[in-house]
């Protein structure tokens, strides 16, 4: 065969599988089949059905994994005038490991691994919801400017942690009387959760607490969790920026060539 023969059947193929991967049938029976696979998982956690039809769904499990190992198989196959374009995306590349690795000896031997490769293909549902997608895509957009969060939040409750513990240990030593026991209490106080009692107990020791919770209340309840949310908003405009841009060339029609 030729090499421009096959290069003919390669572009045959892609050009076939393209059309059906890309069909309204074909997205919405894998996201049956996501969702048919999230049902037997949660059927799975009942002892007394699994003793009853432990053979039924072991055969439904087999038919799972033979659908989704044929739905990866098309899309490679759509790709495969330009096999690179495949691991491109990174949707491709996860598909590709969490139905690969269901094949592996350790997976098929350890019962929970393989549970855990089954969870991972109801995340695949992510893949047909564009909203869930642009979601989970700004969720790893925020994770710089989150470390950079946690790593503020972090000092500012080291710092005031040992202020507590200097000043209320003695009178408050359930919540003041260690490092750790001061941190955990105004973690809890970021949530605003019991933070009436705090400054009551607070000011039984000292009127000047009150500067003490009301500083700490501002820079932790309101300062720094507005940063936050200002950095997830800035992932998700960035995340929908690049949804649209990915999603443009698939809608942009065609243009015929026109010969000079």
């Amino acid at each position: 065969m030729s090499e421009r023969t096959a290069a003919q059947l390669r572009h045959t193929l892609a050009d076939h599988s393209r059309r059906i991967v890309g069909s309204a049938a074909f997205t919405v029976t894998v996201f049956c089949l996501i969702a048919g696979n999230a049902v037997l998982l949660g059927i799975e956690t009942y002892a007394g059905i699994v003793d009853e039809w432990h053979s039924t769904l072991q055969a439904a499990e087999l038919v799972f994994l033979i659908a989704f190992t044929a739905e990866i198989l098309l899309r490679a196959a759509a790709h495969a005038d330009r096999p690179k374009d495949f691991f491109r995306d990174p949707w491709n590349v996860f598909d590709l490991l969490v139905v690969t690795a269901a094949f592996l000896p350790f997976a098929r031997e350890n019962a929970t691994v393989l549970r855990l490769l089954r969870l991972a293909r109801v995340a695949r549902a992510a893949r047909f919801l564009p909203q869930l997608r642009i979601v989970i895509v700004a969720v790893g957009k925020s994770l710089p400017g989150t470390l950079s969060f946690l790593l503020v939040g972090a000092l500012l409750l080291y710092v005031y942690a040992m202020v507590g513990w200097v000043f209320f240990a003695d009178d408050d030593p359930e919540h003041y009387g260690s490092l750790g026991r001061a941190v955990l209490t105004l973690f809890l106080l970021i949530t605003l959760d019991g933070l009436g009692d705090a400054v009551r107990a607070g000011l039984e020791i000292s009127r000047w607490t009150i500067i003490y919770f009301a500083s700490f209340v501002l820079l932790g309840s309101f300062v720094l969790v507005n940063l936050l949310i200002g950095v997830v908003i800035n992932s998700l405009e960035e995340a929908r920026e690049l949804e649209a841009a990915t999603r443009r060339p698939q809608e942009q029609p065609a243009t015929p060539d026109t010969a000079g």
